[in-house]
């Protein structure tokens, strides 16, 4: 999630209804790495406190966020099995599927389907590893694009113009010492990807985790995605990612196609 909007309370806009006040609470609780307390929730979206008490009081109301014995907020049932079906019920992700199952059973690592929304990658899918060390990625789960292999390799699909607006609102968080720390370094590598038709996470995001990555982009169906296969560096060299470099970016490929053939024409082709 893009925190920039709930921490700066102006971001949000003067004109949000109750409707947006709701879903910015929602989406503070549900996207938390933990269990928020009032006070932090306070803090994420700015509202006011007597509107936030009632907004988290219909919420729990309706089932979507669950109040904890400790009085911290958490997602609901509703919230889940509603995530749940969406998930499910999601056609990319099941024309993607066979694609992913293939690059699982040549490489034996993990595999991820990840969504580009603005500065953030949202990961789809996910095939685990075989192996006994496993990612702590989860589907649903938001990571930055500028660190991570799918997200750059979505973020090199985009125009130019696009591509510089959403690197200007990045935070580049140093989450290790081989993090972009700019967007101008992040832009620079986006240009090597765009030239290899595929992008690496070398430690970016976090140590010993590694990973290659290629675009998935159907601008007709504004679907910018990308797809990966990760493995922990001390089993996985380098090397080895180069390897398989081409069987992810056949995979990409395989996946567009397959998504033009069987979502059909989208706007624009009417």
């Amino acid at each position: 999630m893009d925190r920039s909007k709930l921490d700066n309370p102006e971001k949000q806009g003067a004109g949000t209804g109750t409707l947006g006040k709701a879903l910015a609470v929602l989406e503070a609780v549900a996207m938390a790495d933990r269990p928020q307390r009032f006070t932090d929730v306070l803090q994420l979206v700015g509202q006011p406190r007597g509107t936030l008490h009632r907004l988290l009081g219909h919420l729990v109301d309706e089932g979507l966020l669950v109040q904890r014995q400790d009085l911290s907020y958490e997602p609901g049932l509703r919230l889940l099995k509603l995530a749940y079906r969406s998930w499910s019920g999601s056609r990319f992700r099941d024309i993607a599927e066979p694609y992913l199952l293939r690059l699982h059973d040549l490489t034996g690592e993990t595999v991820h389907l990840g969504v580009l929304q603005e500065t953030e990658i949202i990961y789809v899918d996910k095939v685990e590893s075989r192996q006994t060390v496993r990612m702590s990625s989860q589907i649903g789960k938001a990571s930055p694009a500028y660190c991570t292999g799918v997200g750059k390799a979505a973020l090199s699909s985009l125009p130019p113009d696009e591509l510089r607006r959403i690197a200007a609102r990045m935070e580049f968080r140093p989450f290790t010492a081989r993090t972009h720390r700019s967007a101008a370094a992040l832009l620079a590598e986006i240009e090597e990807i765009r030239r290899d038709g595929h992008a690496f996470d070398r430690e970016e995001h976090e140590g010993e985790i590694c990973c290659v990555a290629a675009p998935i982009a159907v601008p007709e169906h504004d679907l910018v995605a990308g797809v990966s296969v990760t493995g922990p560096s001390y089993r996985v060299s380098m090397a080895q990612l180069a390897i398989w470099a081409k069987d992810v970016r056949k995979a990409a490929a395989q996946i567009e196609e397959e998504v033009r053939i069987r979502l059909g024409p989208g706007r624009g082709e009417r």
